[in-house]
């Protein structure tokens, strides 16, 4: 019995030699595991830093808020009777505001991560997905997916998903919703025709102007078109000297030829 007992002993001795082993093996392989567990990097991925210069442009304060404006006329005309929130939502324009706020003027930079955008609306990250879909379908934003390399040791894919490059824009059936906000408008026919005549007439002004009065119409800064009127006056001057000595010499020269004649010499 004894002798019984103590080859269960060791046999249980042995089995759990072997399950510590077991334990070991697959503490191994959860680790080695989790060292190359990365996201598969999403479809149409384009690497970091070679796509955004042909993607991203220039825009200014005004035209952001156009979109803005625009996006929210669009979802309040487009809002079937009964419903709650138009086909972009409530959402989707807190976000349009967000971007009005992070974009770049001057390069048209927008490249938030998710993680961003919802810790600043304190929206849920699938409420965030859905609206940036819609605001892509209906044309008041567009993106690309990037990616960049990240050298990881071992096996496993060398490259990370990183956040996408967004676009603002405006689609045109959105825009005239704005009215005269959408833009300056054409000028009437009789408006235009006035400007004509308004040009016309200021040709015909300047074509008269000397050389003094000329740079006082032309310059806005003060002194220096006094500077330019002085200058312009004394090369009227020399210039009116000139044809004075040039008619007095002839005179001379004509009145001599005929005193010659008279004389017969």
């Amino acid at each position: 019995m004894i002798e019984e007992q103590q080859m269960n002993t060791g046999e249980a001795a042995e089995c759990g030699k072997h399950f510590k082993r077991i334990d070991s093996v697959i503490e191994g392989a959860h680790a080695d595991s989790s060292a190359t567990d990365h996201k598969p990097i999403r479809r149409n991925s384009r690497r970091k830093g070679s796509c955004e210069a042909s993607f991203w442009r220039g825009t200014t304060r005004q035209d952001v808020q156009k979109v803005v404006m625009a996006a929210r006329q669009y979802d309040r005309a487009n809002k079937k009777p009964g419903k709650r929130n138009g086909p972009l939502g409530g959402i989707a324009l807190e976000i349009l505001a967000l971007f009005a706020n992070l974009v770049n003027f001057k390069s048209g930079r927008l490249d938030p991560s998710l993680d961003y955008i919802t810790d600043k609306l304190c929206r849920s990250r699938d409420a965030v997905v859905r609206a940036l879909k819609a605001l892509r379908e209906h044309g008041f934003l567009d993106w690309l997916r990037r990616f960049e390399p990240a050298p990881n040791e071992g096996r496993g894919p060398q490259v990370r998903q990183v956040s996408n490059a967004y676009r603002l824009s405006a689609p045109k059936r959105a825009l005239t919703l704005l009215g005269r906000w959408a833009g300056r408008p054409a000028a009437p026919d009789d408006d235009q025709a006035a400007c004509k005549d308004c040009a016309a007439i200021e040709a015909e002004h300047v074509e008269a102007l000397d050389l003094a009065a000329l740079a006082a119409f032309k310059i806005e800064d003060t002194d220096l078109a006094k500077a330019l009127a002085i200058m312009g006056k004394a090369i009227d001057l020399r210039e009116s000297a000139k044809r004075t000595e040039s008619q007095s010499t002839s005179f001379s020269y004509a009145g001599g030829q005929s005193w010659r004649r008279a004389s017969g010499r």
